[in-house]
């Protein structure tokens, strides 16, 4: 019961881990280091370093950018975009972090296995942030913004507190994520489709010889 326990809590630790990355990376450092400075959670050895002042303070400085860069329709598609080259390793490095004091080749299959869950999220969150930025107002996009801060969070202290409870609401994100994607992906081409030909429609009236 014991060694099914101690698995559930690092499996959840190690996909939690990846999950929150590839939403919020300097979310989840930031959580993670504050917990672990002020003795509330137990890390593994290798992913203790994020409980360091000079890691924490530097969390937090970019969550504080990310947290205004994030709510800006257009800056934040950007941002998304820089981001896809550091959420995705940061995430299989942090899973790999979290798996413990394990063989190479177990630390490794965390590493790829949080890289892949990273991506997924990362792709969700970005596409459709996307889609959300076609809106002219801007509080559909702040509302969004705010939930994924609290679902990061939340969710790191769920699968540090009920590892088996993040494991079951991981497996229904997963499902999500499946059935959400290739929607994402659709409106995406849509969206890209439509301004294709608009503005290869402009183009061509401009180049339309003028009346006799």
């Amino acid at each position: 019961m014991e060694g099914l326990e101690q698995l559930s809590t690092t499996l959840a630790l190690t996909m939690g881990v990846a999950w929150a990355s590839g939403i919020n990376l300097y979310a989840t450092i930031l959580t993670l280091g504050l917990l672990s400075y002020n003795d509330q959670i137990n890390l593994p050895p290798d992913l203790e370093i994020v409980a360091n002042p000079l890691v924490i303070v530097a969390a937090g400085l970019m969550y504080a950018v990310e947290f205004f860069a994030d709510k800006i329709p257009g800056v934040d598609s950007a941002w998304d975009g820089i981001h896809t080259f550091i959420r995705i390793p940061a995430g299989a490095l942090l899973a790999a972090a979290a798996i413990g004091d394990v063989s190479p080749a177990m630390e490794m299959a965390a590493g790829i296995v949080g890289g892949g869950l990273a991506t997924s999220t990362h792709a969700t969150k970005a596409g459709s942030r996307l889609l959300i930025n076609t809106s002219p107002e801007p509080f559909s996009n702040w509302a969004a913004s705010v939930g994924e801060d609290i679902s990061v969070i939340g969710g790191i202290w769920v699968c540090l507190t009920n590892p088996v409870l993040f494991l079951i609401l991981l497996v229904f994100s997963i499902g999500l994520m499946i059935w959400l994607l290739p929607k994402i992906w659709s409106s995406i081409k849509k969206v890209f489709a439509f301004l294709f030909n608009l503005f290869s429609s402009d183009s061509s009236h401009d180049t339309d010889p003028p009346p006799p």
